[in-house]
């Protein structure tokens, strides 16, 4: 059953809101836009249990952009149905790069939260550079300027990731270890050599960092990320399918952690297990 709120409460939030939404536009103008009275208006701003009727409520949360739910209390959702609605899924380019813009601005807004991944390949965080310029050949004109931008970038963007999770399917990180399919050409003291320095550094940010292999006959993944609690990112190749409707990434966050629980061992056993594999 809903929360019933004290009309003075509610009263005093819907002055709260018209005044947040209104910021930068006077009294008058709201008035013109929505055809209100400026002492309508005035009264709805003063301190006291005034409540806007329904056509009032509606006229105003239509010319400020609003969810007129969010004026009255009924939502914590500010934006209105139709932006939400339009704002839940959407595609979004995906450069083939070493970290596209949008990427790095997702990581930057999810900080301090905790973020859950599983690549397409190996993390591109996680990879050395021979890795990324074996990986990135096609796509990189001068590989040294890009791969030093790229090293850059991604200090600092490990510097702030206070709690990152990884599922890999198994089946990549033996397909790397043994240099078939993807992976095929790629020199044998390369891939000890990355293995190594992935053991390494899953070793010196533990528990900040945990990666967890699944295994891919039981249970499957498409790459995807989901970023904090609000934006969860599905990687199409040249597109990214993006939710950010809570509800919707909650359940793939869930589905993250169904990952977790299927890889059957604990985040400190992957570096042992990930150098078994080293040939």
């Amino acid at each position: 059953m809903p929360d019933i709120i004290d009309k003075r409460d509610r009263a005093a939030l819907f002055r709260q809101r018209l005044a947040e939404a209104m910021a930068g536009r006077s009294q008058a103008e709201l008035a013109r836009a929505t055809g209100l009275d400026r002492s309508t208006i005035s009264a709805l701003l003063a301190p006291g249990v005034r409540l806007p009727n329904a056509q009032a409520a509606a006229d105003c949360a239509a010319v400020l952009g609003v969810s007129c739910d969010w004026l009255l209390g009924l939502t914590d959702r500010r934006d209105p149905p139709d932006r939400l609605a339009e704002e839940a899924v959407r595609l979004v380019p995906a450069a083939r790069a070493l970290f596209d813009d949008t990427i790095l601005t997702w990581h930057r807004e999810a900080q301090g939260t905790k973020i859950r991944h599983v690549p397409a390949t190996l993390p591109d965080l996680l990879k050395t550079q021979e890795i990324l310029a074996f990986e990135y050949a096609a796509a990189l004109v001068d590989p040294t300027p890009a791969l030093a931008a790229f090293e850059t970038q991604r200090n600092a963007l490990d510097a702030a990731l206070p709690d990152f999770e990884i599922a890999l399917p198994r089946h990549e990180i033996v397909s790397f270890a043994s240099g078939t399919g993807y992976w095929s050409g790629l020199a044998p003291a390369l891939r000890r050599a990355q293995i190594e320095a992935l053991a390494e550094r899953l070793e010196t940010r533990y528990p900040a960092l945990r990666l967890y292999l699944f295994d891919a006959h039981r249970v499957f993944s498409a790459p995807v990320t989901v970023f904090g609690t609000h934006r969860a990112v599905v990687y199409l190749g040249q597109q990214y399918l993006v939710f950010s409707d809570p509800a919707k990434v909650a359940e793939v966050a869930r589905h993250f952690d169904h990952l977790v629980r299927e890889a059957g061992h604990s985040a400190r056993d992957t570096p042992a297990l990930i150098r078994g594999l080293a040939v």
